[in-house]
């Protein structure tokens, strides 16, 4: 294949100088028994800044976000958040760590016995005892008014289309206001008016809360609409790294066919 090309792409109102990123991969690598799937994999997002992480089924993408987010440990390598290695955590501080993150998972992952507002709820029930029920209340409805759902809060997940149940499985991830979101998969299995729907209110979102995003995604589409850098992997190693226009115009033969999909 040859040698990773990683581009630089620095964004000056994003990142101070010395400011640390946000979250910081480093050489990570995890391998469930023989299978090596992220090889020294270094990445980095910043404050206000959205990484969309590419690539083929199975190429480590979600294994990825798994390990950001706690549920899993790097075989060697090390994940900062705010640069505080997360593997020398223990439950607890890992747990507080995770209150800092909001997580989109590809199939929203809503509890299907309970109302979309019982859902957004979830989160502040169990983290945010110092809120009443009247404020919790507010809280809700101020998220699901900005995800577009104001309308809907009695309605059970079965009730309503996938494009608005990725809504509100949004505004979950968004109750405890985080300062790092991540998003798996977040355009799949819609048509795609509701695919862009869904990205313009990503962009939204970011534009008003300014987090540190990491979004894995097969929608080149999506990802070039919502992010301000990509990184390619193949065979869990990062091929390229840039903007999109970074890799049209690269020369590397899996850079090349993986953006004719």
């Amino acid at each position: 294949m040859g040698a990773v090309q990683t581009i630089s792409v620095m964004h000056g109102e994003q990142q101070g100088d010395g400011e640390a990123p946000v979250v910081a991969v480093d050489n990570v690598h995890r391998c469930f028994g023989t299978h090596n799937v992220l090889n020294g994999v270094t990445l980095g997002v910043n404050r206000g800044e959205t990484l969309a992480v590419l690539g083929r089924s199975g190429t480590g993408k979600s294994v990825l976000l798994r390990l950001i987010i706690g549920l899993d440990r790097p075989d060697s390598g090390s994940i900062s958040i705010h640069g505080v290695d997360i593997a020398r955590l223990t439950i607890d501080q890992m747990s507080e760590i995770r209150k800092r993150m909001g997580f989109l998972f590809q199939h929203a992952a809503l509890y299907d016995s309970l109302s979309v507002r019982e859902n957004v709820e979830f989160p502040l029930r169990h983290h945010r005892k110092d809120l009443s029920p009247s404020e919790r209340a507010d809280r809700v409805m101020h998220l699901l008014a900005e995800v577009g759902l104001v309308g809907d809060p009695n309605k059970m997940p079965s009730d309503i289309s996938g494009g608005m149940q990725k809504r509100v499985g949004l505004a979950r991830a968004l109750a405890l206001e985080p300062e790092i979101l991540l998003l798996d998969e977040p355009t799949a299995g819609l048509d795609p008016i509701s695919s862009r729907e869904i990205d313009n209110l990503i962009l939204k979102l970011q534009r008003e809360r300014q987090m540190a995003s990491i979004v894995v995604t097969h929608d080149m589409l999506s990802a070039r609409t919502i992010s301000n850098r990509l990184a390619l992997l193949d065979k869990g190693s990062v091929v390229i790294e840039g903007s999109f226009e970074d890799l049209e115009r690269s020369d590397i033969g899996f850079v090349k066919e993986f953006l004719k999909q």
